[in-house]
């Protein structure tokens, strides 16, 4: 079917061209081009050093329709980076060719050119930051998702920071992605575990049962381990901040935790950070816009850092009296 579909939406292809896109050898796109002819598909072959396989013009596969929107919404999602985090980038570029083969065939271009006007999370902010994108092993994201469709324990060789792997045996419970990352929620001997997918450097699938619920809320779950996970070794810190420099102080905190306008304008925020030189170095990038209300000891580190500042520089602003 994907092999019909990208004759039908590009014309003719070599079989080295059809190979690569497929990620197949060109020895399978000639048996199935032999297997499509067999089926009656009108596929044919060009000779000669410009030649390759086409369709007969006209020709259409029977797929679902779909409105505009429809199709437009799924080719928008489907631009978006990150679709490699459970090794289904090859799947996605296949459904996305069955979606634009399925609208009526006046509107197929109107609605690729469309989605071209669209672009969700790129590679880069405005400042020129670069996103962070983590490169999984297709064949152990692969093992790891089976595992989890199936409800078959896993045997994963993990690498929790700062530690050398070590195999565990976990009852997988499902899989999460939150800003191109993602995490295998999971339980092991009863304990609730959250794994990055990144540092699963193996996964062996096993045949026995994972011990799991029949059915799963997955993001009740993750809103729990979160909330675990920033209870556990973070500090809580009550800041006053601009409002202009909100978005700035939330992209080096954690997490936030409460937040309220005061009358002069300003926002009254409690937000925690890993540790307390985490939060007097976030705090300090953000100068006079941001304000530590708590704890004492973040206050009187901000206050010492600022007097050792004023002292270096008001030592070389002094004139020289000669």
């Amino acid at each position: 079917m994907s092999l019909v579909l990208l004759l039908r939406q590009r014309g003719q292809l070599t079989a080295d061209a059809l190979a690569k896109e497929l990620e197949v050898s060109p020895r399978t796109v000639l048996r199935d081009i032999e297997a499509l002819s067999a089926a009656g598909v009108p596929v044919y072959a060009e000779r000669g050093r410009h030649g390759g396989y086409a369709l007969l013009p006209g020709f259409r596969t029977e797929l679902t329709g779909l409105n505009n929107d429809e199709a437009l919404a799924l080719l928008t999602a489907g631009s978006r980076p990150g679709e490699q985090i459970f090794g289904l980038g090859t799947a996605l570029a296949s459904a996305m060719r069955k979606i634009v083969d399925a609208l009526p065939e006046g509107h197929q271009i109107a609605a690729t050119n469309a989605a071209q006007r669209f672009l969700v999370n790129p590679e880069t902010d405005l400042l020129s930051r670069r996103l962070s994108q983590e490169e999984l092993p297709d064949a152990t994201v692969m093992v790891v998702r089976r595992a989890v469709l199936a409800g078959r324990k896993l045997r994963i060789h993990y690498a929790s920071r700062g530690q050398p792997p070590q195999w565990h045996t976990v009852d997988p419970i499902g899989l999460v992605t939150v800003r191109d990352k993602g995490y295998l929620l999971a339980t092991e001997s009863g304990t609730d575990r959250t794994m990055r997918i990144s540092r699963i450097h193996a996964a062996e699938e096993l045949v026995e049962p994972a011990q799991r619920p029949d059915q799963v809320n997955l993001e009740h779950i993750w809103a729990q381990r979160c909330a675990e996970f920033l209870s556990e070794g973070h500090i809580s810190v009550h800041v006053r901040v601009s409002p202009a420099r909100r978005d700035d102080l939330l992209d080096m905190a954690e997490a936030v935790r409460a937040e309220e306008a005061e009358p002069d304008g300003w926002l009254r925020l409690e937000v925690t950070f890993q540790d307390l030189w985490h939060a007097e170095w976030a705090l300090w990038q953000l100068c006079t816009n941001v304000e530590a209300l708590a704890p004492p000891e973040l206050r009187a580190s901000l206050h010492a850092r600022a007097d050792a500042v004023a002292d270096r520089y008001r030592a070389t602003a002094e004139p020289d009296p000669n």
